[in-house]
């Protein structure tokens, strides 16, 4: 396991309008260079502790499906979620929500929960060698793209 990584931004809209953007898995497709979105799965219809998610993701021509879970489910300050894929744990991705004079500070951080065997094929499956920085970035323009979303 890796040490984890986050970026954090200062957005410009009030943290109930940024929570309800994030928990929105099915829309994160809409911010996220790496991820298209997906759909709830086993019942679930929105945000909730324990609800599943099947979500869908694409690097070039690479394309892959994870199975996710909710493990935090506060509104206006947390959401995360465990990600596995063909049953391997792969991450934990959390974001927090502090409210600022501005709106509010958001802070998405990533942990690698890979074994060997994912980190073995993770760079086949996804094209991503190094999946930490690659991810530093990704998660830099995602936060970038919420926020001119969220302050639009």
């Amino acid at each position: 396991m890796n040490d984890p990584v986050s970026v954090s931004r200062s957005i410009a809209a009030p943290p109930d309008k940024v929570w309800a953007m994030l928990s929105d898995l099915p829309r994160m497709g809409d911010w996220s260079p790496e991820n298209n979105g997906g759909s709830w799965v086993k019942g679930a219809t929105g945000p909730a502790l324990g609800a599943r998610f099947k979500g869908t993701n694409r690097n070039a021509k690479k394309r892959w499906s994870t199975d996710v879970k909710v493990t935090t489910c506060e509104p206006c300050t947390g959401f995360a979620f465990d990600v596995t894929a063909v049953g391997l744990p792969v991450a934990t991705w959390a974001y927090t929500i502090e409210p600022s004079a501005e709106g509010c500070l958001v802070t998405e951080t990533w942990t690698d929960n890979r074994g060997f065997i994912a980190r073995s094929l993770g760079g086949v499956v996804t094209g991503v060698s190094d999946r930490a920085s690659h991810n530093l970035a990704t998660m830099e323009a995602t936060l970038a793209a919420l926020a001119v979303a969220a302050e639009a």
